[in-house]
């Protein structure tokens, strides 16, 4: 396993430019994300037929390789021993031709990173939540647990404990996401963790902004994210203007100072109005236009996914787990994945004679069951072009189906964020009960797969793809030939 994972990483290394073309590696659960100094030097088309990379995507800040779950942790882990501990020193700028051709360079960088600032803020909001996703995972599977413990009246002993383990990071899930805050806009952690930590802090309830008492938690996951990037501003702002000795002093008390002011004063009550209103918002249109919800949020969140923004949800799904229990968005937008896996198999039955495109759907169908859909978007659905439409319209039914059951009373929503598919069967919540919202969500599931599947199979293959069975796929775009007929193909008509 090991060794795959070296051999992958040596192979991607010179595709990327080499070691010394690459700043930084990182990783999420699906893609190696690596800061490059020169995007030209990769070599693109060589790098997508490489076995083991299922995709490619071009970020503004970071260029990513899709390698799956499980894969891209061992992958990243060979690919950073192969940089060196340091980034090389630049070369030396010595004639006029080397400085015109180092300014046109960064130029270019610098036309990329701020050619879609929407982008680039909603990428850099989802690094701040990313890391978090584990202990979002263990601590809802732990909270379904005990709940399912608690409603059977099983190991009353044990129950607390778990309860009180599932509980414990969100009551300070504030304090890490201050923490994260900071250190991605470049602030300093610690003083990012500081400044948020008021927000959970017992001894707020005796402070009264815009006329009534303030409630720890209040602003939750929002509340910290604002009052982090306050403090990163209100550092940067020491900084710049004190000199060493009183900086060591005067910046980080005013970091402190200034910014949990305003967040007492201003932030938590803000953020506060402003999580409120998304949890009626949500709760409003699901009983109201569940169907409709269900079909846009099913139908386009795959594109979210492709771009890498789909986990800048995560602080909309955290906030309404702060304030109902669960996220009603997720089970929605897991459809996406079963319209994915649906269009992947209707893609095999049809594609009987491709035997890497077959090989690559076996490969990436189990991740697919547990709603990871990204090695199916770059290796299967998206290359082809018309199946991602279909999966998307697999999607869209799957939450038409889930959507419409919440206007009758039986809302679905997961106790965390993280897992999908079959997966996120664990994690169920549901004002109807636990079993009302398996079998509405498994209900859902079954008819993103069958959606997906029909739409792909009757109008997602086209040329090539859509052949009788018993005929030869001819992988250039002619008309198919049956298997039987001998002899050499007719050339194509000019």
């Amino acid at each position: 396993m090991h060794t795959d994972a070296r051999a992958l990483a040596a192979a991607l290394l010179p595709l990327v430019g080499g070691a010394a073309n690459v700043s930084s590696a990182a990783h999420c659960v699906t893609r190696l994300r690596l800061a490059l100094a020169d995007r030209s030097r990769v070599d693109e088309a060589a790098l997508r037929a490489l076995p083991g990379v299922l995709g490619v995507v071009e970020d503004g800040e970071s260029y990513q390789i899709v390698l799956g779950p499980g894969v891209v942790g061992r992958v990243t882990a060979e690919f950073e021993r192969l940089l060196p501990s340091a980034a090389p020193a630049p070369p030396p700028v010595t004639t006029a031709a080397q400085l015109a051709a180092r300014g046109a360079q960064l130029k270019d960088r610098h036309k990329r990173r701020n050619a879609t600032p929407g982008r680039a803020a909603l990428r850099r909001v989802a690094d701040v939540f990313v890391p978090l996703i584990p202990a979002l995972i263990g601590c809802g599977i732990l909270a379904g647990v005990a709940g399912l413990l608690a409603n059977l009246g099983w190991l009353p002993a044990l129950t607390p404990a778990l309860s009180a383990l599932a509980s414990a990071f969100m009551a300070l899930i504030a304090v890490f996401v201050g923490h994260n805050t900071a250190r991605e806009f470049g602030g300093t952690p610690v003083l990012g963790g500081a400044v948020a930590a008021v927000v959970v802090y017992p001894g707020v309830a005796k402070v009264t902004a815009f006329g009534s008492a303030l409630t720890p938690g209040q602003g939750g996951v929002l509340g910290a994210l604002a009052a982090a990037l306050l403090g990163t501003y209100v550092e940067k702002w020491c900084r710049a203007r004190f000199p060493g000795t009183l900086d060591v002093l005067l910046t980080p008390t005013l970091t402190v100072l200034v910014s949990g002011l305003v967040t007492l004063y201003v932030l938590m009550y803000a953020a506060g109005q402003v999580a409120s209103a998304t949890g009626t918002a949500a709760t409003w249109l699901l009983g109201h236009t569940g169907a409709l919800a269900g079909l846009l949020l099913g139908g386009l969140f795959l594109p979210l996914v492709m771009l890498g923004l789909h986990q800048a949800l995560i602080p909309l799904h955290t906030t309404l787990i702060e304030q109902q229990g669960h996220t009603v968005l997720l089970p929605l937008l897991a459809m996406a994945g079963a319209g994915q896996v649906g269009a992947a198999a209707a893609v095999y039955v049809r594609l009987r004679h491709d035997t890497s495109m077959r090989t690559t759907i076996r490969s990436a169908l189990p991740a697919g069951l547990l709603g990871v859909g990204e090695p199916l978007i770059y290796g299967v659905s998206l290359p082809l072009g018309r199946p991602f439409l279909t999966a998307c319209a697999g999607g869209a039914a799957g939450g038409a189906f889930v959507g419409a059951f919440a206007m009758r009373g039986a809302e679905v929503g997961a106790t965390a964020i993280g897992p999908s598919g079959w997966a996120l069967f664990p994690l169920l919540a549901g004002d109807a009960g636990p079993a009302v919202a398996a079998a509405v969500y498994g209900g859902g599931l079954l008819t993103g797969y069958a959606v997906g599947f029909l739409a792909t199979y009757c109008f997602g293959l086209s040329g090539t793809a859509r052949v009788p069975v018993g005929a030869v796929c001819d992988p250039e775009g002619h008309e198919p030939r049956p298997a039987d007929r001998p002899g050499p193909r007719p050339a194509p008509p000019r």
